[in-house]
């Protein structure tokens, strides 16, 4: 299989009209200002970093794509078709809002060459929508993404963890309802307070608590953890290193690990193992083999050995190895005694 990479275009808020309360993508970007006459460079730039046998994809993230200025859109849409055409890229993505969806909108995205849309389904709770000013509802959320499954493009739902007034429950079923759309994949994003928004102000004056970095984990593992049962690749989960976590400038408060993503996946697989164990009812017994995919080593045994450990304190009578076998797949264990 080829490798993938995307190369990201940022479109900081030009798109949309609305001011979620967690929201400041200029911060989160990085990008204070946009120049579409920027946009050829940045991507001849990235493909000479792309090296042979890799699948590039052009996309537009940090706004609603869809949102922004109707001649602008096509405007870069055209130049990134151009790199279709060529044969240089395989495709184009985007991200979106779901109220910025509609039939007028899906066709000119397929007319450029769009595989894949990414769209922000922070929660499908109505309180949660509410109380975080997102400016739609659940129907428009159903709407927009029977809309795009409707058209054979793919679909990648954004959803957030920790947002006022939600709960483990409503996160939940906003994953089971990104997984019930037909949606090929998700990214999970807990929430980071950012400065200059009104959710820092929320925060300052306790109206708000963001999640510490243990329950990020624990409440981020389980919804990867549906997604994985119902086969929907996760491409990411919180925010990446650049995106200014650590710039005092821009970050307040909230979940800002670097390596946020792995730590999930390391709960997971701590999830998995103690589930296995007990399944299989080998309390008694003084070794135990756990065997996972290849490649999965490290990511079950976990940063610092923290799964090892944490098996250890619960099983205290147990000896515990964990090897890799080329048969499973990733998430996949068995024992071997």
């Amino acid at each position: 299989m080829k490798r993938h990479a995307n190369i990201p275009i940022f479109i900081p808020h030009l798109g949309c009209p609305n001011q979620c309360v967690f929201c400041n993508q200029r911060s989160i970007s990085g990008v204070q200002s946009f120049r579409a006459e920027s946009v050829k460079e940045q991507i001849d730039d990235a493909l000479l970093t792309i090296g042979e046998g890799v699948e590039a994809e052009i996309a537009f993230f940090g706004g609603s794509f869809t949102g922004i200025d109707r001649d602008l859109m096509i405007s870069l849409l055209e130049i990134a078709y151009s790199y279709i055409e060529c044969g240089r890229v395989v495709g184009i993505r985007c991200s979106t809002r779901p109220d910025y969806i509609n039939g007028e909108i899906l066709d000119i995205l397929e007319k450029y060459g769009v595989k894949v849309i990414e769209l922000g389904l922070q929660s499908s709770s109505e309180e949660v929508l509410f109380a975080t000013k997102r400016g739609h509802g659940f129907e428009d959320e159903e709407r927009a993404c029977r809309l795009i499954v409707e058209r054979g493009i793919t679909l990648v739902g954004q959803m957030m963890i920790g947002l006022p007034m939600a709960t483990e429950e409503s996160e939940i079923e906003t994953a089971d309802f990104i997984i019930g759309t037909g949606a090929k994949g998700a990214r999970i994003y807990p929430t980071v307070v950012f400065k200059d928004t009104e959710l820092c102000r929320m925060t300052y004056e306790n109206k708000y608590k963001p999640l510490d970095e243990q329950e990020a984990i624990r409440r981020s593992a389980n919804v990867m953890r549906r997604f994985i049962d119902a086969g929907v690749d996760v491409i990411r989960v919180g925010l990446c290193a650049s995106e200014n976590l650590s710039d005092e400038s821009t970050y307040y408060a909230g979940p800002n690990h670097s390596a946020l993503g792995e730590l999930v996946i390391n709960e997971i697989y701590y999830r998995l193992i103690r589930e296995l164990i007990v399944k299989e009812n080998i309390f008694e017994s003084d070794f135990v083999k756990i065997l996972v995919s290849r490649g999965s080593l490290s990511k079950a045994i976990g940063q610092k050995r923290r799964n090892l450990i944490r098996l250890k304190q619960e099983f205290k009578t147990l000896d515990i190895k964990i090897a890799e076998c080329d048969e499973l797949s990733d998430y996949s264990i068995k024992t071997e005694r």
